[in-house]
């Protein structure tokens, strides 16, 4: 909304300043924090008036009971705040007419509502499931994901090419299978996050870390003489999801504010599923997804080891992990909670630092 205030700088001139994206970025982060910072007392107060609490004791996983006595009862969808402080964030400082952070906006907010719908049926205990069932859930996703791939695939300003990290002139032109590949990287985030989504202010912080490394990137890659200077492809009006990443780190650090250990309320379907899904999207429009690998190297880790799991229970009828996501491994290997989550917090900030270290090597 503020942004269209620049269009009168012809009358007052000191309103240009809406027009430069790290004003509207610095800004958008600003506003989000504050308003989880206002208004997370509030929804955690009305949860708690409704119920809206966590389900710690599961019977899919009596091993962890005796570290979740704790926690039984602390109020849960923090994500409602969160991404509602993104979206509003975004509304107020972000370009309405960037199809780049529309289409994200738009991600967001269908994955916060399938998320919230999730959290609702495992709240109320309806079926026999926790929550939605696994298939129904992915198939909500994949659904969103492909109308906006498909989407993406026939905007005339997109484009279908994949940048290979380290190669200066390693571009493929993904075609119609672009399609498919969005699908896969939007719907892979938005779970990885989710699974992540354990301990007190995990994810959360991992997202940050992220966040910010996609904020840096969006920027880079927005700007022609940057990513000149880079050799990275440049994507005009890919600077605009600065925005919204700024706005992501904003709200994490508020909800990271309530959601430290011991938490006051835990994130949700609704927030997880959201956050990852957004990240992917970001990733996929400055084309640096194969780059989110290593960038999102925790929710990558934690993900695969699910995946491991299964399968080697499946082929062989043994587990590799005392319990997957790996984060429960080692709480069960008598690793302190929170050791557990400043430990992965460090590696998502090396894997930052690493990844934005590997621009110049081409």
């Amino acid at each position: 909304m503020f942004y269209f205030f620049s269009d009168f700088s012809y009358v007052w001139p000191f309103l240009n300043i809406f027009r430069y994206i790290t004003f509207r970025a610095g800004m958008a982060g600003f506003t989000a924090f504050i308003l989880c910072v206002i208004f997370g007392p509030v929804f955690i107060r009305a949860f708690k008036q409704r119920s809206i609490q966590e389900i710690a004791k599961r019977k899919d996983a009596p091993g962890l009971d005796s570290f979740q006595t704790d926690k039984e009862g602390t109020p849960t969808m923090g994500g409602v705040f969160i991404v509602g402080s993104i979206l509003v964030s975004v509304l107020l400082w972000g370009n309405l007419t960037n199809s780049f952070l529309l289409m994200t906006f738009f991600i967001c907010l269908c994955l916060a509502i399938l998320g919230g719908v999730d959290d609702y049926v495992k709240l109320k205990g309806i079926g026999k499931h926790r929550g939605i069932r696994g298939r129904v859930k992915s198939l909500w996703q994949i659904l969103i994901a492909l109308l906006v791939a498909v989407f993406s695939y026939l905007h005339p300003d997109i484009t279908t090419c994949l940048d290979v990290p380290f190669f200066k002139n390693l571009i493929i032109d993904l075609g119609a299978f672009f399609v498919f590949w969005v699908v896969l990287v939007v719907v892979s985030a938005s779970n990885a996050v989710n699974l992540t989504d354990g301990l007190d202010g995990l994810a959360i912080g991992c997202v940050l870390m992220v966040a910010f490394t996609l904020g840096t990137l969006s920027y880079v890659t927005g700007n022609v003489a940057m990513s000149d200077y880079l050799l990275i492809p440049h994507v005009p009006g890919a600077g605009e999801l600065t925005v919204f990443c700024a706005a992501m780190m904003g709200a994490s650090l508020g909800f990271l504010w309530f959601n430290c250990h011991p938490a006051t309320i835990f994130m949700g379907d609704v927030g997880s599923l959201a956050l990852g899904g957004s990240l992917g999207m970001i990733a996929i429009f400055i084309k640096k997804e194969l780059w989110l690998i290593v960038l999102g190297g925790v929710f990558v880790a934690e993900a695969g080891s699910v995946i491991l799991q299964v399968l080697s229970f499946k082929l062989t009828g043994k587990r590799i992990f005392k319990m997957s996501p790996f984060h429960h491994h080692l709480q069960l290997s008598g690793w302190n909670e929170n050791k557990i989550i400043v430990r992965f917090w460090i590696v998502a900030i090396i894997l930052a630092m690493l990844t934005l270290t590997t621009l110049k090597i081409r």
